[in-house]
């Protein structure tokens, strides 16, 4: 589990790197909330608690699309805008986030769509390992 857990974080730091403004990034099981890696360009944006909390935000989503009887529907993914903040949820599987704060000032959401969707397989190959 180390080397994955090393080889996922290897990825998010190369993701982390390449957008801009990044703040952080956490791949997360759903079921638990727990991230499984993380990186975060700053400290006092804790990715635990942002990877906990936006799990919740998906399960609610989820309960709401069964409510409303969306049958063939999945979520692809949920963009979040705060006044100075995007905030990005990505699926990899049914059991596996992407989770992605920016700075909206210096980020651009094709550019983060892009990105992920690129990094998207290789967190895949390495998930299903686990």
């Amino acid at each position: 589990m180390e080397n994955k857990e090393s080889q996922l974080n290897a990825i998010l730091v190369g993701i982390g790197k390449e957008i801009a403004g990044t703040i952080g990034i956490s791949v997360v099981e759903l079921a638990s909330g727990m991230a499984l890696a993380t990186y975060s360009t700053r400290p006092d944006f804790d990715l635990s608690v942002a990877a906990a909390y936006n799990a919740e935000v998906v399960k609610q989503k989820m309960k709401a699309m069964a409510a409303l009887n969306l049958k063939g529907e999945s979520i692809a993914d949920m963009i979040i805008t705060l006044t100075t903040q995007i905030h990005f949820i990505k699926f990899i599987n049914p059991k596996y986030i992407i989770y992605f704060a920016a700075d909206s000032a210096s980020s651009n959401m094709a550019m983060i769509k892009v990105v992920l969707g690129g990094a998207t397989p290789k967190l895949q190959e390495i998930i299903d390992t686990l």
